[in-house]
């Protein structure tokens, strides 16, 4: 298969960002979760969750590979190769990231630079690497999805269950993975005020993951099914200034043609235009998603 210059820009972008994101997971991961076994779910949390069961039986760095490569062919024959190529390069670069970094966290290493128990202010170091760990953990994850890339992990196991479970929601799968990791961790670590630093890890990274990844944009397109479609059309138009497109829809079900509006707008126009869809047809059907970015006339 021949690529053409732009195409092969465009793979070199997306796995430099991947790289880089993986790179930026495993740093936060060596220096910050892992020293303070602060378990925030995935693939490190069952990680050391089993080194507190079971003793420092290996590295845990070494633990992490096995689960990481453990799971990456989980996902190549559950899941596919296409889901695979996403998660390989993340998958090949994360554990020898977090076997480098974790060097770093060392007190012989630059002086114990990296070391947050050694330092004079250590009391509260627990409570930095909460912050800055769930932050760096969440930014690289962030990172590697804009390369359009996976970290893979436990998302697998979820994403597993939902093949075998069709009408299981992907996001429900994922939460309640991550649930039973951090419950499972809670049970190692037989700490509770670990265990709730790990959750506030999890919230933080959660938060970078959205500001990263969706931005600041507050920007969401509405799609509208209404046997009112002109008069709804003519009032977005004439009152909110924004332009639309209608579309031609089959009904699955019903096999009756009907009009969809695609619409664009900000959060501070969606009470004037849900009062205008009821203002017009009670019974449409209407349904709102964030856009992550949205390039054009009148926008960005």
């Amino acid at each position: 298969m021949k690529f053409g210059k732009g195409e092969l820009i465009l793979i070199s972008k997306n796995i430099a960002l991947t790289l880089l994101g993986t790179a930026v997971l495993a740093f936060g991961t060596s220096l910050f979760i892992i020293p303070f076994d602060l378990v925030t779910g995935g693939v490190t949390g069952v990680a050391i969750a089993l080194e507190h069961i079971f003793g420092q039986f290996m590295p845990i760095g070494s633990l992490i590979a096995i689960l990481t490569w453990t799971l990456f062919f989980v996902g190549l024959f559950v899941l596919g190769r296409g889901f695979a190529l996403k998660t390989f390069v993340s998958a090949l670069f994360y554990p020898v990231c977090i076997s480098l970094f974790s060097r770093l966290a060392s007190p012989d290493v630059m002086n114990g630079f990296f070391c947050l128990g050694t330092s004079r202010y250590g009391h509260i170091a627990v409570i930095l690497a909460t912050i800055f760990g769930g932050a760096l953990v969440g930014a690289g994850c962030a990172i590697t999805f804009l390369g359009g890339g996976s970290t893979g992990g436990m998302d697998i196991v979820a994403f597993s269950i939902c093949k075998i479970f069709k009408k299981l929601r992907s996001s429900v799968a994922i939460f309640c993975v991550d649930a039973c990791v951090i419950f499972f961790g809670m049970f190692a670590l037989g700490d509770l005020v670990l265990s709730l630093l790990g959750i506030v890890a999890a919230a933080i990274s959660a938060i970078a993951v959205d500001k990263i990844f969706l931005g600041e944009s507050t920007a969401f397109i509405a799609q509208i099914i209404s046997d009112h479609c002109e008069e709804i059309n003519s009032a977005i138009i004439t009152q909110l200034g924004r332009t639309t497109t209608m579309i031609d829809a089959v009904g699955g079900y019903s096999r009756k043609s009907k009009k969809m509006l695609v619409f664009s707008f900000t959060i501070s126009e969606y009470a004037d235009f849900m009062q205008i869809v009821t203002q017009n047809d009670k019974n449409a059907f209407v349904s709102v998603h964030r856009a992550h970015e949205i390039n054009g006339e009148g926008w960005s």
